[in-house]
């Protein structure tokens, strides 16, 4: 096959040679099939042809071929296609993965407290069109051909170019020569059941491979005269060899494929067939090796391709990403039900000014974060001075979830969640969320928040929260007198809190808020003997601040960003069950930071503090150490070394430092130091900074899964000699 396959090439080097004796170039025409991953072979052949000063002169692709096909043809090289390629998270390509620091503070407890989120409307569950939108994909592609972003006619390309889509309503053929080369690309690209389809001049298009996987016609109608084609296609796979939904819709489409091949390969001049067994069309994670196999499957044909290139083949010149663009207006289109403000608020740019394109590219994760839009497009055109951002929004018609979720931990025990989330229940930027806590101790949530991105925002939180548990004396210091101070209490504890607040972006990082809350506590025990065993059931209102970043990569195994939480509050009034109550005010502030040392390790450094300020604080109110893995509220804080609520007081200070190993893939193992001082009054003492009274360890494994993190923690503090294991499973809440 190879021998005729070079005698054919050879016929053609001599077609071409007599043709340029007579003073015409011949027209080489590069045809780049679908495949999925399998079609990073032609970045491979490519990096041939470019050795044997080929000079193509009309590109033609279908799916990954487009892909490639319409990089090629915007100018880069072979080589830096292979350098980008490389450097692509192959995760991201398949999955919609939006970084966590993208997302507002409502949105980021809402992926850190469910593992399933299912759309419900009309009262029915409903099953998404696809599992990504492909927006790393999209945003990636977008920023590669900003040097052609003005270019809607692709025959003015450095090199012109054609791809295939399919209009997913009439199941035909659409030839794309003209638009935004980006869109193309990816309709071309958008593999049923994977990616959502793109809709371009209201036509939704869908992967070309399903009716025309090999476009050779229509690089002949460009007018080539040699076509060269690269094909890596599947031939039909028996039952062993089929994989999962993909390869099911794979195998359906090579049907009709295989039957038109055969008259496509007589349009085709040099026939370049890699060698790509083994592979999968979601293979990007070999996407090395696949390169490879079509620069192999190339160069058997390299001596023989080198005549019929140029001697006077000029290397393309080097195209330099842009790090920025200028934008003079942002021009939305789609909305119906969230205004402008709302999206220029999630962008977290504004028009008249220049943008990084690592900045453009978080706002629209900002803007995808929201789930209420279930396609973001974008492009951009000449203004007056400076570029216009048209961006184009089709709102989600699911407007209504139901999320659950399951969590273990010593404190809470059992729980199970479920949660209805409503968006536009009364306003147009508005979401309502209820959560229901079932298990050993009833709690609910529930959550009211107005998003008008860069002006004011305003929520209300309403919560109850319950859990029985022995805690030692120290909890109910003052009101359980002359029980020594090693003995337990058994408490029934009950907290229903109401809040209203403010809230809107500062600086473009931090959270500022204010407002005032309601809550009502009720703590009661059997075991306390000679007085009533309701220690407290009062109504207590205060007025409060706070500033919040978080630009953490991820909650419970950060890699990097930073941490803050600071709060002032002041508590004004109180129906005052036990006699105590006198104005008080408390200030408390967490920090941290991750980094990443080297490879799989990771250091995290975490420090917080809180004191009282005025008159004697009400004791329930203290700052409580103790624990892990549980919801914390209040100021209750986890303490290596020591049993849940064991320490308190109304000041203290704490510092601990993690190192986090990633042993594989989710799996890590963790050794924690935690310190701390903590009592009464230690500011005003001068003790807050003295030698730690209170020390504590642990070392533990941790698996990230669908339900949150899975964690084994067992601890020991050298004060008390004990030694304590904790299991916490899911997310916290």
């Amino acid at each position: 096959m190879n021998k005729f396959l070079l005698l054919i090439l050879s016929l053609l080097v001599v077609t071409a040679a007599a043709g340029q004796e007579a003073g015409e170039k011949p027209k080489i025409g590069l045809v780049l099939s679908g495949g999925g991953a399998k079609g990073l072979a032609h970045i491979g052949v490519l990096k041939v042809l470019e050795e044997a000063g080929i000079e193509i002169s009309y590109i033609g692709g279908t799916s990954m071929g487009a892909i490639v096909g319409g990089l090629y043809a915007s100018g880069y090289s072979a080589k830096e296609l292979d350098s980008i390629f490389s450097s692509l998270d192959s995760d991201a390509l398949l999955q919609d993965y939006t970084p966590r620091a993208s997302k507002n503070f409502f949105e980021k407890r809402n992926d850190e407290l469910y593992a399933i989120t299912l759309p419900f409307n009309n009262y029915r569950l409903a099953v998404p069109t696809a599992l990504s939108k492909g927006l790393y994909n999209y945003t990636t592609i977008n920023r590669l051909t900003d040097h052609v972003r003005h270019i809607r006619d692709f025959d003015k390309l450095p090199i012109p170019f054609v791809c295939i889509a399919t209009d997913i309503e009439s199941g035909r053929e659409v030839v794309l020569r003209e638009g935004v080369l980006p869109d193309a690309i990816l309709a071309s690209g958008a593999f049923p059941s994977l990616y959502y389809p793109v809709e371009i001049r209201d036509r939704l298009l869908i992967d070309g491979g399903i009716t025309n996987n090999y476009p050779v016609e229509e690089v002949k109608k460009m007018g080539a005269d040699i076509i060269i084609g690269v094909d890596v296609q599947d031939g039909l796979k028996d039952r062993t060899q089929i994989k999962g939904a993909t390869g099911v819709l794979v195998q359906i489409n090579n049907y009709q494929m295989i039957q038109k091949m055969e008259a496509k390969r007589k349009l085709t001049d040099v026939y370049i067939k890699p060698d790509i067994k083994g592979f999968t069309v979601i293979s990007f994670d070999e996407g090395r090796a696949i390169i490879d196999k079509g620069e192999e499957a190339a160069k058997v044909l390299l001596d023989s391709l080198k005549r019929l290139g140029s001697k006077n083949f000029v290397e393309r010149h080097h195209i330099k990403v842009q790090d920025s663009v200028q934008v003079e207006y942002i021009n939305i289109t789609g909305l119906k039900n969230y205004t402008r403000s709302y999206v220029i608020g999630k962008l977290s740019f504004k028009p008249g000014q220049r943008i990084s394109y690592q900045k453009f590219n978080e706002g629209i994760s900002n803007l995808n974060a929201t789930q209420n839009f279930n396609t973001i497009s974008y492009n951009f055109t000449k203004g007056h001075k400076y570029d216009v951002l048209n961006l184009h929004l089709k709102e989600n018609p699911v407007n209504r979830y139901l999320k659950l979720g399951l969590h273990y931990d010593g404190l809470y025990k059992s729980g199970a969640l479920v949660n209805i989330t409503q968006k536009k229940l009364f306003l147009r930027n508005d979401v309502a969320s209820l959560d229901v806590i079932l298990g050993d101790n009833f709690r609910y949530n529930f959550n009211y928040y107005l998003d008008n991105g860069f002006h004011i925002s305003y929520g209300f939180y309403s919560g109850f929260t319950q859990f029985s548990r022995n805690v030692t004396a120290s909890f109910v210091k003052g009101l359980a007198e002359g029980l020594p101070e090693n003995n337990d209490v058994n408490v029934e504890f009950n907290d229903l809190t109401n809040r209203i607040y403010i809230q809107t972006i500062f600086a473009q990082r931090f959270m500022i808020g204010a407002g005032a809350e309601h809550k009502h506590l009720k703590i009661k025990s059997e075991t306390v003997p000679d007085r009533s065993p309701v220690f407290e059931d009062s109504d207590y209102f205060s007025l409060y601040g706070y500033l919040k970043l978080d630009s953490y990569d991820d909650k419970f195994f950060p890699t990097e960003g930073w941490y803050f939480s600071g709060e002032a509050r002041s508590f004004l009034y109180s129906t005052d069950y036990t006699g105590m109550f006198s104005r008080f005010s408390m200030l408390k502030a967490d920090a941290g930071t991750a980094k990443t040392l080297f490879r799989n390790f990771v250091l995290v450094l975490q420090a917080e503090t809180g004191l009282s300020i005025g008159d004697d604080s009400v004791p329930y109110f203290d700052f409580v150490l103790g624990g892990y893995g549980y919801h914390r509220i209040n100021n209750f804080r986890h303490f290596y070394g020591y049993d849940f609520l064991s320490l308190g007081g109304n000041s203290y200070i704490k510092g601990a430092v993690t190192l986090d190993y990633e042993l594989y893939r989710k799996n890590h193992i963790n050794f924690t130091a935690n310190f701390a001082n903590i009592g009464d009054d230690l500011y005003e003492q001068g003790e807050i900074l003295s030698i730690p009274q209170y020390n504590g360890y642990a070392i533990g494994y941790g698996l990230e899964t669908l339900l949150g993190p899975v964690e084994l923690k067992h601890s020991w503090s050298p004060e008390t000699k004990d030694h304590l294991t904790w299991i916490s499973v899911g997310f916290w809440f």
